[in-house]
């Protein structure tokens, strides 16, 4: 949230680390991650002194996931690493998170000024000292190196702006002799507004109310910038003042609670519900709201959509069909369609479609049966509530979380788009530390789970406890599903995983086989809340929900 004057505050005697730490408290940021080292020392110096909490993780691309979920949840996250062997190990966490367009703040640590003349190399530099912000510079909407006294506070209030703005991370580069520097006192950053066209926008407006009221059969694919901007009341407005039906694409699972008596389900094109992807695609007219037309959510390319009726707008554009409106903001424009004569759509919503059709009910009891992932997830779906938090690795962790109802908004967490296996344990880490009050819980498989899974340390030394339910195929379930036949490279060393909290100091382990053993160790990891739980279940041999089969399918023709 970005503060009310950021403006109004007093900045002398403020050091150039001091009053970096003054902005981020004022944007909600009270916890930061990340791992310490000689270049950044300084700065972790203040942060010890500051309000702000600082969770130390075990690897720096953890710091990055751990921030980026703590930013989906509270609307900005922070880490801080050191120079080039710190930083440059983020990449990929926040290359995920500029993807997925979650507010990270990067602050990294460099060579001081005055150590960087006399041609002596120095450790952990590459290339030269400009290399970092370079390659940082591919994936943040703006960034900084705090080099100039004079220029530094504008240059904080800018790039922290521009990530609460566009929702995208933002990179802050801190030489360690500049970390105590007290600038002289500047009028600092007075923020770039960006002015909407009234124009354009009425007639978007305009446009927009004609379409939906010569609509028939109009829908409401609403996707992640409906939550990234804080838009889900104008979404449920439009909605109920229109009845309009609303779907989500996968990325956007959750951006409204999905026991809204609107909303119908996720649209996937040929990979999910038919009886959806039929209510979608035989609309006359189709909303999509703050969505990515990626290839996931796309359905891999299966999705029937014609643009000619199609509304498309984001925060980056509105496209009515082929008309193009420029400098149109998402939030006016939603505003503005509530505010408008609307009339009442007379569009029913099938009873396959109906809030509640196909849930919780239609899994059989437990039985001595093999594991699969469906089955479990449908069992989570009779326990988790407003007050629980999901989070799902990439593969069939996601797609068979795709089944679950999400009562509360935001309360799924999936890398979606840019499905970066290892996600969710640090995530995990970032969404506990960001809501402490609700419960944690993970799907996790056996193959991300080795990459990340050691910040579940972490999440035990803070105190947190999280349910993580790790699916274990001994291997890559998706790539095997994508590209058929007995390939080594899929497989993996198969852990004790049941040891593994032994190892870090707390929590229950359960190792489990069996539907009637997964339901006994789900029921009471759910009511031993004052500890973590770490169910290993080995799922039954070829095992894959009907998404990810759908989804290979369409894959596996382009993989070679």
């Amino acid at each position: 949230m970005a503060p009310s004057d950021p403006l109004r505050r007093s900045m002398a005697n403020v050091s150039i680390g001091q009053y970096l730490i003054q902005r981020l408290r004022d944007y909600g940021i009270e916890q930061m991650f990340g791992i310490p080292g000689d270049y950044v020392l300084s700065f972790y110096s203040e942060l010890e002194k500051s309000p702000i909490e600082v969770i130390g993780c075990t690897r720096e691309d953890c710091a990055g996931f751990a921030a980026d979920a703590y930013a989906r949840l509270r609307g900005m996250g922070a880490l801080c690493v050191t120079y080039c062997v710190g930083g440059l190990s983020v990449c990929n966490s926040i290359a995920g998170a500029y993807a997925e367009k979650s507010p990270v703040v990067v602050i990294s640590g460099s060579p001081g000024l005055k150590e960087r003349g006399g041609g002596t190399l120095l450790h952990h530099m590459v290339r030269d000292f400009r290399t970092q912000y370079d390659v940082f510079e591919k994936f943040t909407i703006a960034g900084t190196e705090l080099s100039d006294p004079v220029t530094a506070f504008s240059e904080i209030d800018r790039v922290l702006d521009a990530c609460d703005r566009y929702k995208r991370p933002v990179y802050i580069e801190l030489p360690r002799d500049m970390v105590h520097v007290v600038p002289p006192v500047t009028h600092g950053y007075r923020g770039h507004v960006r002015e909407p066209d009234s124009g354009a926008t009425a007639e978007a407006v305009a446009e927009s109310v004609a379409r939906i009221a010569q609509a028939e059969k109009p829908v409401i694919i609403a996707g992640i910038e409906i939550h990234r901007f804080g838009l889900q009341d104008e979404l449920l407005a439009l909605a109920d003042k229109s009845q309009i039906a609303i779907a989500t694409t996968m990325l956007g699972k959750s951006v409204v609670s999905e026991r809204h008596p609107r909303f119908i389900g996720l649209y996937e094109g040929a990979l999910g519900n038919q009886d959806l992807t039929r209510f979608v695609e035989e609309s006359d007219l189709v909303l999509l709201l703050g969505a990515f037309l990626s290839d996931i959510n796309l359905g891999i390319y299966t999705a029937q959509l014609d643009p000619t009726r199609c509304i498309y707008a984001t925060s980056e554009e509105i496209r009515i069909s082929h008309h193009h409106y420029h400098n149109v903001l998402l939030r006016e424009y939603l505003q503005s369609l509530v505010a408008s004569e609307l009339k009442p759509t007379g569009r029913t919503i099938p009873t396959s479609l109906v809030c509640g059709a196909g849930e919780v009910g239609q899994d059989h009891e437990p039985a001595d049966e093999p594991l699969t992932t469906s089955w479990m997830v449908k069992r989570l779906n009779r326990l988790i509530d407003a007050d629980t938090i999901v989070i799902a690795d990439v593969g069939d962790s996601l797609f068979a979380a795709t089944e679950l109802t999400i009562h509360d908004r935001g309360e799924f967490l999936a890398p979606a788009y840019y499905t970066s296996m290892g996600f969710s344990i640090p995530a995990a880490l970032g969404a506990a530390t960001a809501c402490s009050d609700h419960r944690v819980v993970v799907l996790v498989g056996d193959g991300a789970f080795q990459m990340t899974g050691q910040e579940l340390s972490t999440l035990v030394r803070y105190g947190h406890n999280p349910i993580v339910i790790l699916l274990d195929n001994h291997g890559y379930g998706t790539e095997r599903f994508l590209h058929a036949g007995q390939w080594r490279y899929n497989e993996i060393q198969p852990w004790n995983y049941t040891q593994l909290l032994s190892v870090y100091g707390r929590g229950e382990s359960h190792l489990v086989t069996t539907e009637r053993e997964f339901q006994a160790a789900l029921e009471h990891a759910w009511r031993t809340t004052d500890t973590p739980h770490l169910i290993q279940a080995k799922l039954l041999e070829g095992d894959a929900s009907q998404t990810l089969k759908n989804l290979a399918e369409r894959m596996g023709k382009n993989v070679g």
